[in-house]
């Protein structure tokens, strides 16, 4: 296994290369970074599963780098899927389409729809342009990290966490600090109306101002990502909104004091950098072998909401 920091336009075509050759390839994007794989290469793709330790019938999400690629992998897409693909692609949103014959049953886990995102990030996006110059037509990516765990937000934690379990030729790109740190809204685009599945950046007042009938809840079974209700989780114990105790990690916006005796892992000044800063300060956490983390949790909407979903999730036992 081989982390390149910095990329260079020769080291991604590289790794688009190994990409092709049925290879893994680490890649950063601005919601979490990614663990890639030809997304037609079932044998590459198992390796996935294998790597994360992830359920064979959970869903991966397909990235690809333009809405012009929609069509390769969807079919029957509705009208107000397209117009929220043109507002928010590139960016942290995924769109849940029927499939066609391309997204096979080990990216789709059996079901007869399939997760796309464009991606907004420079690496991620040469990335992509350079494997579809080799014939590429979507690279599978879940997040970097052993299934149910904390999402990776910096090269160094992908490298800690599946380093050990890469390959001599799988490579992980250093491109940084993710900016938007939390993964990507999911929205079900496969009936009459639009369904939210996961919250993230691109929020349900955003959704509704487009398309207007956005629904809260979904009233089918899809399996999507981040949808078991335990997920995201450090080995610390989370405690939400609850008075800590000396030696205890402690989240909070800035404007909070930091409780005596409590050991600071964030003090975020803005929802937008809570977002950023959570699963870095929540692996610091492990890395102190705290055995508890109490965060207090932001109350406004929007973004919010996912920061709430994901530590909701992450305090599930």
């Amino acid at each position: 296994m081989e982390l390149i920091s910095n990329p260079t336009s020769d080291e991604i075509k590289k790794a688009a290369k190994a990409l092709k050759d049925g290879h893994l390839v680490a890649f950063p994007t601005e919601t979490v970074y990614g663990l890639g794989a030809d997304a037609t290469n079932e044998k590459a793709v198992s390796r996935i599963y294998t790597v994360k330790g992830r359920p064979t019938d959970h869903p991966l999400i397909v990235h690809i780098s333009s809405i012009n690629l929609l069509d390769k992998w969807a079919v029957h897409i509705p009208k107000y899927a397209m117009k929220l693909a043109k507002e928010f692609w590139p960016g942290p949103m995924t769109l849940i389409l029927k499939r066609n014959d391309l997204a096979r049953d080990f990216i789709t886990g059996g079901q007869d729809s399939v997760g796309l995102r464009v991606p907004d990030q420079s690496v991620a996006l040469e990335l992509l342009n350079e494997f579809e110059k080799l014939g590429g037509l979507g690279i599978a990516a879940p997040s970097a990290n052993k299934f149910g765990a904390v999402s990776p937000t910096t090269a160094e934690a992908v490298e800690e966490e599946l380093g050990n379990f890469l390959h001599r030729d799988d490579l992980i790109l250093n491109g940084g600090q993710c900016a938007v740190g939390l993964e990507s809204s999911i929205i079900d685009c496969t009936k009459d109306q639009p369904a939210i599945l996961r919250p993230g950046a691109i929020t349900y007042k955003m959704a509704e101002e487009l398309v207007g009938g956005i629904q809260n809840k979904n009233s089918t079974q899809i399996r999507v990502s981040g949808q078991f209700k335990s997920h995201y989780s450090p080995k610390a114990i989370i405690l939400l909104d609850k008075k800590p105790e000396p030696g205890d990690g402690f989240i909070a916006m800035a404007n909070i004091q930091t409780p005596v005796g409590t050991i600071r892992l964030g003090s975020p000044s803005t929802v937008q950098e809570f977002a950023k800063i959570l699963y870095n300060a929540l692996r610091n956490g492990d890395k102190k072998n705290l055995q508890k983390i109490v965060v207090v949790l932001p109350t406004s909407n929007g973004l919010a909401e996912a920061i709430r979903d994901r530590l909701i999730k992450a305090a599930k036992e």
